[in-house]
């Protein structure tokens, strides 16, 4: 990426947010409800844009857990020394804004009455309801692989439990023994997430398993930062990962967790480490208020991120159908505020506004190399869409330093999101 094209995207960053995030009077004035479900990077910002611009209303964040466990670089908790509680994060600077946070499980959503109810048989009132559920696993969808399979062929792609699971048993890998892992077709939460975690598997079998190998079995041929990370490869892990796309039987048919085997069209495969991502859906709270389609994702109306199948409801993050911008936590931190400004506006009496909106992601090749990709979007006439020569990707062939850079730049972006997300 040059660094017009970085300038380009600062400058669109602070477009998307600047240019709508000034409280004016009539933001003060407003009086709503607004609920808020899921608490990561999507939720947790929505609710503290507006605890900023909507002082007077009530908000109200709903997140079983009272931890969040972010997703970004938790690949490193697999390839290297990284703990896992480097990745979480508490409520209590949302608390300090004055946003109620309800540690309670959100059951279900009735859109006619406007309620959400929690665990406890509660019923809570909005006015305005913003869904940012993540994902779940679509069980079954790949043959054999359900929620009891997981904790053989743990998918470690919610971060938290499975992910130490999986260390686990790179841990106890006997050296020699392949590693097997398994990637799905899109669209799934972080595009380039499969390959950094193969990079950060393999630098872990260099340095700790030298004669164990990784096989990628992928089920597309081509994938976000192909060529760099196959550079990469090339260069790091030569003698520890081999990557196999659909074309050279790499889709993953079957699985059997009871004898811990997975079939392709032509080959089974054993082996005590095999780490299956599968296909993903919506959060399943989205299914039951009504806002997925027959993809399993939530449709939305990009100047607000409002639900075009229920009114009052607002999807940002994993779950919504927004290509072409990519499930990441950068596109669902930026979603959220684009979101509360739209919901700041409506409860106002005002129309949502268009604005700029972006994307980067940065992925680790190794712990010190790290490579990016990076967007911008524009959501005029209500149609989300890239802008034309902006953005970019990291250049083929830099030197050491470059990604010893961008691998600084990623450490410096994770700091600062989590910062200004959890406080």
């Amino acid at each position: 990426m040059t660094q017009l094209d970085r300038r380009f995207l600062l400058k669109a960053m602070g477009l998307g947010t600047a240019s709508l995030a000034l409280p004016t009077p009539a933001f003060a004035r407003a009086k709503a409800r607004i609920v808020i479900i899921g608490g990561g990077f999507g939720g947790a910002s929505a609710a503290q844009t507006l605890a900023t611009v909507l002082p007077s209303s009530n908000i109200t964040l709903i997140d079983a857990n009272a931890t969040y466990t972010a997703c970004p670089f938790s690949n490193l908790v697999l390839g290297t020394d990284r703990a896992l509680s480097a990745q979480q994060f508490g409520y209590d600077g949302l608390r300090r804004l004055g946003v109620t946070v309800l540690n309670t499980l959100a059951l279900d959503v009735d859109p006619v009455a406007q309620t959400v109810t929690v665990s406890d048989a509660e019923t809570i009132g909005y006015d305005r309801l913003i869904l940012s559920p993540g994902i779940d696993m679509r069980w079954n969808a790949l043959e054999g692989y359900d929620e009891a399979a997981a904790q053989i062929f743990p998918h470690a792609w919610k971060a938290g439990p499975q992910t130490l699971l999986l260390r686990q048993k790179l841990d106890a890998l006997e050296d020699g023994q392949p590693v097997i892992m398994s990637v799905p077709t899109a669209p799934f939460r972080c595009p380039p997430g499969p390959y950094e975690r193969a990079s950060m598997i393999a630098h872990y079998l260099k340095t700790r398993k030298p004669r164990s190998k990784l096989i990628v079995l992928d089920a597309k041929d081509s994938f976000s930062k192909k060529a760099l990370f196959q550079e990469a490869w090339d260069e790091h892990y030569p003698d520890h990962l081999e990557w196999r796309g659909a074309s050279d039987d790499g889709t993953v048919s079957r699985v059997d967790a009871a004898t811990e085997t997975i079939e392709t069209d032509f080959e089974s495969f054993d082996a005590s480490v095999i780490n299956i991502i599968p296909p993903q859906k919506a959060g399943s709270i989205a299914d039951r208020a009504g806002v997925s389609d027959g993809t399993g994702w939530c449709p939305i109306d990009p100047l607000a991120f409002e639900s075009t199948q229920q009114a009052n409801i607002h999807v940002i993050g994993d779950a919504t159908i927004a290509a072409p911008m990519p499930k990441s936590a950068f596109s669902a931190n930026l979603q959220a505020k684009v979101c509360a400004m739209g919901v700041a506006r409506l409860v106002s009496g005002l129309e949502p506004q268009a604005t700029i909106l972006s994307n980067t992601c940065y992925s680790f090749t190794t712990p010190d190399e790290a490579i990016s990709i990076a967007g911008v979007y524009s959501n005029e006439n209500n149609i989300l869409m890239s802008v034309s020569e902006a953005g970019g990707v990291s250049s083929l062939s830099a030197v050491k330093s470059i990604r010893n850079q961008e691998a600084d730049q990623a450490r410096s972006w994770f700091e600062t999101i989590t910062s200004e997300t959890f406080g």
